[in-house]
């Protein structure tokens, strides 16, 4: 309340000076030539409230109801009466003056004070300059709210994006896990020997995983080993019956990319592939070039439809594409004789979508 109440006492005690200062405004023209300070002072406080009554007219009443609503001609037409009218009120000024306080003697009347269109665009110049300012300030005003919603609205939608991207983040683990804990039941049944390497595997995957999921961007360098590892993990599980070929270019450790990216395209060979001739084969290039990546994995298949599906995994990993890169990436899935493909392409692996 008492901010509103000091705000209040400055529009006052500003309007207070401006006017002020136009009645010595006045006053300088209307003493040219002339030394009548009783006259000129009279005259000039007669003229004051005209120009403030049509001031405050046009400011508060014509400008916001009809020229901000761009209703122009009723605009025109009541400036035009304001016109008329406030003309009619400085003719009934000039001649009171001259009656009452210089009983209509004309020839020692003050000069600037005998020209009706000068004192005419005087007051209409005070009324422009504030009407002005008060247009310039308003425009200023929706300016900068809009700018403000703007920057809103952007806020919230960098918001939803990273709770998206988080919700999608956080997919990640319970597939993977997912994923793993079935390969670790079958070897249970089964009483394998090796059970518990798979399960340190899996412990080291997840160490990392827990580490860099939550991070913007980790380095390529070390995602590419991370699926090294998912590898040699699936390779306990399918023993002589799979053929992986891996080929990679060494990575600058600089370079990096969003985390748990690549990782589901690998687990859907395995998950989906089938075996042909008594093997799964699958492929794995990773290449990098000019801060470009392009990577590509294919599996032996005889199922189109699984492999369409792609489960969630895939589903994820589109999403999580569209809100890191936009249109900075390519993504290829198709079928081809007897494999099954995804390859993805992202041409500027430092751009991120804002």
């Amino acid at each position: 309340m008492n901010r509103r109440k000091k705000i209040k006492l400055k529009t006052v005690l500003f309007h207070f000076l401006f006017w002020i200062s136009v009645w010595f405004f006045f006053y300088y023209f209307f003493s040219y030539n002339s030394s009548d300070t009783v006259y000129i002072t009279t005259f000039s406080s007669c003229l004051l409230p005209i120009t403030m009554m049509v001031t405050y007219f046009l400011v508060y009443f014509l400008i916001p109801k009809y020229l901000l609503t761009k209703r122009y001609f009723l605009f025109g037409l009541y400036s035009f009466y304001t016109l008329v009218f406030s003309s009619y009120i400085i003719a009934l000024v000039i001649y009171g003056c001259l009656i009452f306080l210089l009983s209509f003697n004309v020839a020692v009347m003050p000069p600037m004070s005998k020209n009706f269109f000068f004192i005419l665009v005087l007051v209409f110049l005070v009324s422009g300059v504030v009407s002005f300012i008060t247009l310039l300030n308003h425009n200023f005003t929706t300016l900068s709210k809009n700018k403000e919603l703007q920057n809103k609205i952007l806020e919230t939608q960098l918001q939803l994006k990273e709770q998206e991207l988080h919700y999608l983040k956080m997919q990640i683990h319970p597939h993977f896990l997912f994923n793993t804990l079935n390969t670790i039941y079958g070897f249970a049944l089964k009483q394998s020997l090796q059970t518990p390497e798979i399960i340190l595997r899996l412990s080291n995957l997840l160490d990392y995983i827990l580490y860099q999921v939550n991070k913007p961007r980790v380095i390529l360098k070390e995602e590419v080993l991370h699926i090294k590892e998912y590898i040699e993990l699936e390779k306990i599980r399918f023993k002589d019956t799979l053929k992986v070929i891996f080929i990679s270019d060494e990575i600058d450790e600089n370079i990096q990319i969003a985390p748990m990216l690549l990782i589901p395209f690998v687990e859907n060979a395995f998950k989906h592939g089938s075996l042909v001739d008594g093997f799964l084969h699958i492929e794995i290039n990773v290449r990098v070039k000019n801060n470009c990546l392009n990577f590509l994995v294919r599996n032996t298949s005889s199922e189109y439809e699984a492999n369409q599906k792609g489960g969630i995994g895939l589903e994820n990993v589109r999403k999580r594409l569209e809100l890191n890169y936009k249109t900075n990436y390519n993504l290829d899935i198709a079928r081809r004789e007897r494999w099954f493909l995804a390859e993805l392409n992202i041409s500027n692996l430092n751009f991120q979508k804002k």
